[in-house]
């Protein structure tokens, strides 16, 4: 195999207690004026105050948009952009959970090109660099603080749509555990999980050869040497404090791993891509309006054992990777990983089949079909689909049954 690898990544990755207070320092290097984007609920935070009074106190002129949604609705963005027309920002910065970054990304998208959102859905649709975006993340889970990629929901469209582009990432990317402390267990456990799902679909990723042209026509280029680096980290990381954070919320050093194992597996994704599990959660999504984090955990070990026979390997160094005990050959490995990932979900609370997320059983076959049509993701799995053994899948994952889903 000719060695290939490609990486696209925020100019400056900061990381690490403590780090949530050199923003005003990085702001000035873009400029003196600052939108933030936000939510309600960390904007009434103290720790907020006190950010905003460290930029106040470093000349930095602020505006706050604090009202930020879950999953970003389409016309909420415009609503947030109109806020800023007159202030003239040199930078946005976004301070939160996924869709705060998400929120900041697509403001500064419009405020630097203008137009409407959904004339950037899918790949390489906006034209040029938006204003400097800086991602101070308060959850460990998207990693969208790292990615090229801004997800929202459009009420025209039953599923989410997704904008993906370089340009999109931000120029700095400001990540101390120490704001994801206050994170009540399930969010905790449903962002980690969510971050250990996108390790995990990085690292098992097709391998989609070593064409020059393959980063310039494609975002998601599938697995390379780079990604599957990060991917490990972040599986090693989340695999061994993961559980340790959910049920220990203070415990410092595991606040750290998640968060830094999101934060890998962000860098993983954001050039590798997902798979199946998140193209069968974006219908599944929709139908149950349950946590995206959660649905894709809920999905993964299906889609590992559907996958198993292409990428037998793989799984099994995914399970060294989460500290597994040695097996005699690599499929008894490959089988013993996905058992686990099973049980570390069930401790956590995560969802073991569709059927507890809420997916109406008439309503597989719908999401086989809508599963099936996201190309991006589709091309990215290690084995292929037909539209029957996509309906088996998720036949099998509404049923419980992990290992109907290898046949």
């Amino acid at each position: 195999m000719t060695l290939f690898a490609a990486a696209r990544l925020p100019r400056e990755i900061l990381f690490g207690k403590g780090q949530r207070h050199v923003l005003p320092s990085v702001a000035a290097k873009y400029g003196r004026r600052a939108f933030i984007c936000t939510d309600e609920r960390f904007a009434g935070t103290t720790i907020f105050a006190e950010i905003m009074e460290t930029l106040r106190s470093s000349s930095i002129e602020t505006l706050v948009y604090d009202r930020t949604l879950p999953d970003v609705p389409r016309d909420s963005v415009a609503v947030c952009v109109a806020q800023a027309k007159d202030f003239k920002p040199d930078m946005v910065i976004g301070i939160g959970g996924g869709s705060c970054l998400d929120m900041a990304k697509c403001a500064a998208l419009l405020i630097s090109h203008g137009g409407r959102l959904q004339d950037y859905y899918g790949e390489f649709k906006v034209p040029g660099r938006t204003l400097p975006v800086i991602a101070v993340p308060t959850t460990a889970g998207t990693g969208s603080e790292v990615t090229p990629v801004a997800v929202i929901s459009d009420p025209e469209r039953t599923l989410k749509v997704g904008i993906s582009s370089p340009h999109l990432i931000a120029a700095v990317a400001i990540c101390d555990p120490d704001l994801t402390m206050t994170c009540p267990p399930m969010l905790t456990a449903i962002a980690g999980a969510d971050a250990l799902t996108h390790a995990i679909e990085a690292f098992t990723a097709a391998r989609r050869g070593s064409d020059p042209q393959l980063p310039q026509q494609h975002v998601f280029i599938g697995k390379s040497a780079l990604t599957d680096h990060f991917a490990l980290l972040a599986i090693k990381l989340l695999g061994r404090s993961l559980e340790k954070a959910c049920k220990e919320g203070t415990d410092e050093a595991a606040r750290a791993d998640v968060m830094m194992g999101a934060l890998a597996a962000g860098c993983a994704f954001g050039t590798a891509g997902t798979a199946a599990a998140h193209a069968v959660q974006y219908p599944v999504g929709a139908l149950t309006h349950t946590a995206h984090g959660l649905g894709v955990a809920t999905l993964l070990p299906y889609v590992m054992s559907y996958n198993l026979s292409a990428v037998t390997a793989e799984i099994a160094e995914v399970g060294n990777a989460l500290g597994q005990e040695p097996r005699s050959n690599v499929e008894e490995a490959a089988r013993a990983t996905i058992a686990k990932i099973s049980l570390m979900f069930s401790s956590i609370g995560i969802t073991q089949n569709l059927a507890e997320l809420g997916l109406p059983e008439n309503r597989i076959d719908w999401t086989a079909e809508q599963a099936l049509g996201i190309d991006r993701l589709i091309k990215n799995n290690p084995r292929s689909f037909d539209p029957a053994s996509m309906r088996r899948l998720v036949r099998a994952a509404y049923q419980g049954d992990v290992a109907g889903c290898a046949a």
